[in-house]
């Protein structure tokens, strides 16, 4: 089976499983299991933070940010097209209280500051308070400019707000923009990163930040029922994620590239090349037949999201001839 829906979707590698079944455990509530401590110290450090805090879900990673840097009657400003928006099931706001207040995004997946100037609430008792801006790198496959985001920091230090990023896939913006990772994350007072999409573990998100902050978001991470007992089976894994994943990304990048150019020269449909940066191809069928292409994939064991535009995504588990066959399966169906 070859699975195009996300980078989620990958399989824990001989050496993860290994790892897990050898982990050394402890109550993690407790703050005793040396897996998950190694691997939050680790992380921190790597990430240019004081602090890491091991989390199930890169959802639940970025409820705790928005929770611990803002208050019940406060108000983030977000992305239109921000996962923490539109795909976390308006957690910030229903457990929360945090009210979002989302701003279209550019073409290039940024936020427009002045824009984001414009729907900062005065100092009004009839508005809520405006206390942090997310971004989210890479944003619909593309990477925020560090230039971008070097504004955006001196954005919240005159306005007196905090930066969250969702960075779920900020390994594929830094090797997209070819720096470290801590060119992106030294400018945000806190950072979300998911290890189980194309870093390749089975589970687990890190949130990075201060020692205070990390300290209020692991009380939070208890409060929502985040506090996992061994979870040292699970940070075994994320720590071999962590270190290896990234080495591999550009590969990812160069199938995507690969596959966004074949999938172009298909009549029916409409791919631009130039748009994919990193692990995400967008294509739109100009017939309006994804689903029915879906359906005829699924029964050559292909996998794929018929959304409008289709979304593509390369990861570990697929190779070259993996996308040669996926673009001569698609090139088929369109000839029936």
């Amino acid at each position: 089976m070859l699975d195009f829906r996300s980078d989620t979707v990958t399989r824990p590698s001989r050496e993860m499983r290994n790892a897990m079944a050898h982990a050394e455990v402890g109550d993690d509530v407790y703050g005793d299991d040396p897996t998950v401590n190694s691997l939050q110290a680790f992380a921190a450090e790597r990430f240019g933070f004081e602090a890491a805090l091991f989390t199930a879900t890169g959802t639940q990673a970025n409820l705790l940010a928005i929770m611990s840097h803002c208050g019940r009657g406060d108000e983030y400003l977000c992305g239109q097209s921000a996962h923490n928006y539109r795909y976390e099931g308006g957690g910030a706001a229903v457990l929360g209280s945090v009210q979002p207040q989302p701003i279209e995004n550019e073409p290039d997946g940024s936020i427009c500051l002045d824009k984001a100037r414009a729907a900062i609430k005065a100092d009004d008792f009839h508005f809520a308070v405006t206390r942090l801006l997310s971004l989210e790198n890479t944003i619909g496959g593309q990477a925020l400019s560090l230039d971008y985001q070097r504004d955006a920091r001196a954005f919240c230090d005159r306005h007196g707000l905090l930066l969250h990023l969702d960075g779920a896939r900020v390994f594929n913006a830094a090797v997209t923009s070819n720096c470290d990772v801590t060119e992106i994350t030294r400018h945000y007072d806190s950072v979300s990163v998911c290890l189980s999409k194309g870093l390749g573990a089975p589970a687990g998100s890190l949130l990075l930040g201060s020692k205070a902050f990390i300290d209020r978001a692991t009380r939070l991470r208890k409060m929502v029922g985040g506090g996992m007992r061994q979870a040292g089976i699970l940070a075994a894994a994320g720590r071999i994620a962590l270190e290896q994943g990234p080495l591999r990304l550009q590969d990812d990048h160069e199938n995507a590239a690969y596959m966004s150019t074949g999938l172009s020269e298909i009549p029916e449909l409409e791919v631009n090349p130039a748009s994919t940066q990193t692990n995400i191809v967008y294509a739109r069928c100009r017939a309006g037949r994804a689903g029915q292409l879906r359906d005829y994939l699924a029964e050559r064991n292909i996998l794929i999201n018929a959304g409008d535009p289709i979304r593509f995504v390369t990861h570990l588990d697929v190779n070259r001839q993996d996308v040669d066959t996926l673009i001569d399966t698609v090139r088929r169906f369109y000839r029936a």
